[in-house]
């Protein structure tokens, strides 16, 4: 299998592709980078960044044989080793149906639309919007004992890039019907709900030209939007064989798992590895005092369901397969389609 642990970074007219690849497969670097680059929709000088004229630097060598004699050469698959030391954290909630904390789930909801909105060009209008673009959802949530009720949508925030030809309360009406409108429940919103939308006034130069973009810069966007721990590694651009990205997947699994069986309402997990060995060193459960069981005897429930050593997570997650280009946009979790996001019938 081949062994992956790339970066991106990109400033105005160039992507730079970096790190470690190990595989038997041709990767045509420069087609992938433009395709990408177009699919995110900077396909033109105007917008300060074009997929057509970038410039593409690729620095990438073979994993390190250090690295590799340490994880893998020579180990039969069951002790397959982690790719790296870390703590990895999952969580779930009964907030939404998803499983997911709701504020974050809406915000993450929320840039989907206003790509859709952008690209589908809707009202004739909102074409005029440009491909970078930021969201953020506050709530208000009613606690009772230690029970978290998601009661009202206490602010909404939205900032995209866009055309120099259209103007602020444009911009601000066409988001109130066609990303707001769409996403957040009515029943939600009310007289007092705040909207900052395009707060800062002008928003023309963005994208690579207005900031430069490093991969790992939004891990928080990627996992529960400040709901749980992190571990600070990023996912993306890594094979499963790194824990970083296998035992978060892993960690989701058997928090939501939990959730969905009914054990708790809400519930992070918090795994630890280190490099070369496969089982964890750690696994941590907390349910917030909501579980139906002491989180013990849910830790218990755990180790009888889940073999957590990376080999296990990538056959039972079948992170072979090429699941991983949807997900470097709008979130690893709370969406259909990853094994990650089935629930296991847990037996207890």
């Amino acid at each position: 299998m081949s062994k992956v642990a790339c970066e991106t970074c990109c400033k105005t007219g160039m992507v730079m592709v970096f790190g470690e690849i190990t595989t038997k497969a041709v990767v045509d670097y420069q087609r992938i980078v433009r395709e990408t680059v177009k699919k995110i929709g900077f396909d033109s000088g105007d917008k300060g960044f074009d997929y057509k004229s970038c410039n593409i630097l690729v620095g990438v060598e073979q994993q390190s044989p250090d690295i590799a004699q340490g994880v893998h050469v020579g180990k039969e698959n069951e002790e397959l080793g982690a790719g790296d030391q870390g703590l990895m954290f999952g969580y779930a909630t009964t907030e939404s149906e998803e499983l997911m904390p709701l504020s974050h789930h809406l915000a993450s909801q929320l840039a989907l639309q206003l790509t859709k909105a952008r690209k589908e060009n809707m009202a004739g209008r909102c074409g005029k919007f440009r491909p970078d673009g930021k969201t953020q959802v506050t709530l208000e949530y009613e606690q009772v004992g230690n029970k978290l009720t998601p009661k009202r949508v206490h602010t909404i925030l939205i900032s995209t890039q866009h055309d120099e030809d259209i103007t602020n309360d444009e911009i601000r009406a066409l988001l109130k019907e066609h990303v707001i409108s769409p996403v957040i429940p009515s029943d939600m919103i009310d007289e007092n709900t705040i909207y900052h939308l395009n707060p800062s006034g002008r928003f023309v130069i963005g994208g690579p030209h207005g900031d430069a973009g490093l991969t790992g810069r939004k891990i928080i966007v990627d996992t529960y939007g400040g709901w749980a721990g992190h571990g600070g590694g990023a996912f993306s651009g890594k094979d499963p064989t790194k824990v970083d990205r296998s035992a978060c997947y892993a960690a989701r699994w058997v928090a939501k798992s939990i959730v969905a069986a009914g054990l708790a309402e809400r519930c992070l997990v918090q795994l630890a590895y280190a490099i070369g060995v496969a089982k964890p060193l750690s696994i941590h459960v907390d349910t917030y005092g909501t579980g139906t069981k002491s989180d013990s005897e849910i830790l218990e429930i755990v180790n009888k369901n889940f073999d957590l050593r990376p080999y296990h997570i990538i056959k039972e997650l079948n992170l072979r397969t090429p699941v991983y280009s949807p997900t470097a946009a709008y979130g690893h979790f709370g969406r259909k389609g990853f094994a990650w996001e089935t629930p296991k019938k847990l037996e207890f």
